[in-house]
């Protein structure tokens, strides 16, 4: 039995996240099956376990909470002890901007729209061929996402290819701190990359108080499913001791890595999300650590990522069963393709992608601009997403239905032969509900307008480089970029002794 509809409510007129109005996400499963996944993911905890590696703290917290735990690190959990932690999580939390000054709500009754993330390449924009991306590629693409007004934050959309190492890794935070004001996710694959990491934000927050007071980056640990390596199980650690927020979340690959059905995949996905979940309130009571697994699936007839409706449907369900949980889910499959390029395949996966997410309605949505299965950033992608962003709210304002809008006293003293068009109601409300798109609406080229008759990736690409020439963002205060650079040596010098 599905559960009642929720009026939300608005909190406030700036709230642009909010999904306002009475209509209720789409949720594809009753109540009852919903419990199933949530009762099979314990099961699969109790009877098979979630590895972790031998000898990691991880594995000494778990045991010294009474988890059974066997030679190889395989921890099989009871499931009081997983129904524990999910009700004691944090289910909300605000991330902050670089300035302390303004927040996004992390949580059920807001959606966030994120680059991201970790692309190996970029399409050149001089040549539009992919090469590997580099530093410059990073602040650029964040600088950007920083002018784009429906991204609310920003995560490492590309990688500096040539040092994927520790320093790296550290860089690359600087980097985006020093280009955009928004709040960042951060990941790294290495654990003693996260120390350096936390104590930049401390410095840009004004200490390590006020960086727990208002968190300025969500770290976000990738797993791999059921099976937690030090690298992982650290960072979880070191994070929720800092009173960093984290997501923690696997990319299973059905038929791969997870079973190919669609439940047995989301089952694998939220044992592993529940392990993470169980680890972090058994280090703090109460801190925010939510799992958020994707669900992707294996193409039988290229072994590649694919299957679009699979992979959708899987991620309806997913938020429907975090919602049910009262937890935010960071897995918003959209704003990616699978296209080699940003071409008309890349436009349609893109498009469909994006409007699923009027019914989904997931809390974060950061793979926005990836194309080529996650290894290639476009830019191109990523000033569509953003648009496309901009309809999704202007969906999501719903519509005001009373006497003002019905308008009949207007209708009977117009009568059924006159026009509206001189009405001052019309001029009061001619733009309730306009979606401002930047590409579409009144930009796109008529017959009747004089204008050249642009495609859209020309379009796109115009508006691009009038960002990239014109958009510069606030800049970090040097003695704050100064203290970064000392950390960034300290870190330098104690590892390499």
């Amino acid at each position: 039995m599905r559960r009642p509809r929720r009026v939300i409510a608005e909190r406030e007129p700036g709230d642009r996240g909010l999904h306002r109005g009475a209509t209720a996400p789409y949720e594809p499963l009753p109540g009852d099956v919903v419990q199933q996944l949530i009762d099979g993911a314990l099961a699969l905890m109790r009877d098979s376990g979630v590895a972790f590696e031998p000898g990691s703290e991880a594995v000494e917290i778990l045991r010294a909470a009474g988890c059974t735990v066997a030679d190889d690190g395989v921890v099989r959990f009871e499931p009081g002890i997983v129904r524990e932690a999910l009700e004691s999580t944090m289910k909300s939390v605000k991330l902050w901007d670089r300035t302390g000054e303004r927040f996004i709500d992390l949580d059920c009754r807001h959606t966030w729209f994120i680059p991201g993330m970790t692309c190996i390449k970029v399409y050149d924009l001089e040549n539009g061929e992919p090469r590997d991306s580099n530093a410059d590629d990073l602040a650029m693409v964040t600088r950007v996402a920083d002018a784009l007004p429906n991204i609310d934050a920003v995560c490492i959309a590309c990688k500096n290819v040539s040092r994927s190492d520790i320093h790296g890794e550290i860089e690359e935070f600087a980097i985006m701190a020093s280009n955009t004001t928004k709040p960042l996710e951060y990941l790294c694959e290495h654990a003693e990359s996260l120390g350096p990491v936390i104590d930049m934000a401390a410095a840009i927050r004004g200490g390590s108080e006020a960086l727990v007071d208002k968190p300025y980056f969500l770290q976000l640990v990738t797993p791999l499913p059921l099976n937690y390596h030090a690298a992982h199980s650290d960072q979880i650690i070191a994070a929720v001791r800092a009173g960093v927020p984290v997501s923690v979340g696997t990319l299973p690959i059905g038929g791969a890595s997870t079973p190919i059905t669609t439940a047995g995949s989301m089952v694998n996905s939220l044992a592993t999300d529940f392990a993470a979940m169980v680890l972090a309130q058994l280090v703090r009571r109460g801190c925010f650590c939510i799992g958020s697994s994707d669900v992707c699936f294996m193409e039988p007839a290229t072994g590649g990522i694919g299957n679009f409706a699979q992979t959708s449907i899987a991620d309806m369900i997913m938020c429907q069963v975090r919602r049910r949980l009262d937890l935010p889910s960071f897995t918003g499959a959209a704003g990616y393709s699978s296209a080699r390029r940003f071409n008309q395949d890349a436009v349609m996966e893109l498009t469909a992608s994006m409007m699923q997410v009027f019914y989904s309605r997931p809390a974060t949505i950061d793979y926005l601009g990836s194309l080529d299965q996650g290894l290639t950033y476009s830019l191109h992608a990523l000033l569509l997403c953003n648009d496309l962003a901009g309809l999704l709210r202007t969906l999501w304002q719903g519509v005001r239905i009373d006497t003002e809008m019905l308008a009949l006293d207007l209708a009977r003293e117009v009568g059924p032969r006159g026009n509206y068009l001189a009405q001052r109601h019309t001029v009061n409300h001619c733009r309730d509900q306009l979606w401002e798109s930047r590409y579409f609406g009144p930009n796109l080229p008529l017959s009747t307008d004089g204008r050249p008759d642009e495609d859209l990736a020309a379009r796109i690409d115009t508006d691009l480089r009038k960002l990239l020439n014109s958009h510069r963002p606030v800049p970090l205060d040097e003695n704050i970029q100064e203290g970064l650079r000392a950390i960034c040596a300290r870190f330098a010098a104690s590892y390499s002794a």
